[in-house]
């Protein structure tokens, strides 16, 4: 009976320990006094269940002496022998326990889906350029002979079309390059994953035509290569990253920089 109590005891710290992990997986996203003391009362009960668990199991005793009978040395030394054994209990008790100690205070790392979240401080809706930073070219006139979605910032693309109201924009020079880039879009998957849609990817012909669609969106975030339209989009954006291949000085409190996308996110 005692054992299934302190079996039961110990996969509720097991249980405990899981949510308290996630909890400060989490902490940067909710950290309010509420959390806080939630997160606190919780550890207080895992000690205080510890403590209980250390002082409920029994304690072991030293062998008694026992007394040699003359004439049956070799019975009492046998009848020691076997006392002395039962009465030395395995170790196998606090070393169950010191494991859920350790299983309770071992990291556990974050999934890219917690990681994307968290950097992007749970933003909604996200507006990204094309070149540069999803594809391989780097200008329009390279768009008019191929367009290469870039095989390291796919992940965290697909990511971010599960969790975020995505749309991706550039300028273009002709109807052929439209094409190119919804066909490599289309061919690395961007379309069956999350919910992007070709209607969300947007071009125009001017530069300053991203600046006009990033104002009537109205995204959380915004992810651009020119340094020119994260300035002057930074009055109005809650976020912008600004990838680039040199590090850059901060321009504003809400712009972030990174060499690229996947950087940012910490996947390479």
């Amino acid at each position: 009976m005692a054992d299934t109590s302190k079996d039961d005891l110990v996969e509720l710290i097991k249980r405990i320990g899981t949510f308290l992990t996630l909890k400060f997986s989490n902490l940067s996203l909710t950290l309010d006094s509420r959390s806080i003391g939630a997160i606190a009362g919780l550890a207080f009960t895992v000690v205080f269940a510890w403590r209980i668990l250390r002082t409920s199991s029994p304690q072991r005793r030293s062998p008694k002496r026992q007394a040699v009978i003359p004439g049956s040395s070799g019975v009492s030394s046998h009848f020691s022998e076997n006392i002395a054994t039962s009465e030395v209990s395995p170790p196998s008790e606090d070393s169950s326990a010191q494991n859920v100690i350790d299983e309770f205070f071992q990291p556990v790392k974050p999934t890219l889906g917690q990681i994307v979240r968290q950097r992007l401080s749970e933003g909604r809706k996200v507006t990204c350029r094309l070149l540069g930073v999803i594809l391989e070219e780097t200008s329009p006139e390279e768009l008019q002979k191929q367009a290469t979605v870039r095989s390291s910032v796919l992940e965290v693309l697909l990511e971010i079309t599960k969790f975020c109201d995505l749309y991706l924009m550039e300028r273009v020079l002709d109807d052929e390059s439209e094409k190119k880039v919804l066909l490599a879009l289309e061919d690395a998957g961007v379309f069956t994953s999350g919910g992007m849609v070709k209607d969300k990817v947007l071009f125009c012909s001017i530069e300053n035509g991203r600046t006009s669609f990033v104002r009537q969106l109205e995204p959380d975030w915004h992810i651009d290569t020119n340094p020119e339209i994260v300035f002057q989009l930074a009055r109005f954006i809650k976020y912008e990253l600004h990838i680039t291949p040199t590090k850059s000085e901060r321009t504003a409190m809400n712009v972030f920089s990174s060499t690229s996308l996947e950087q940012f996110f910490g996947t390479v």
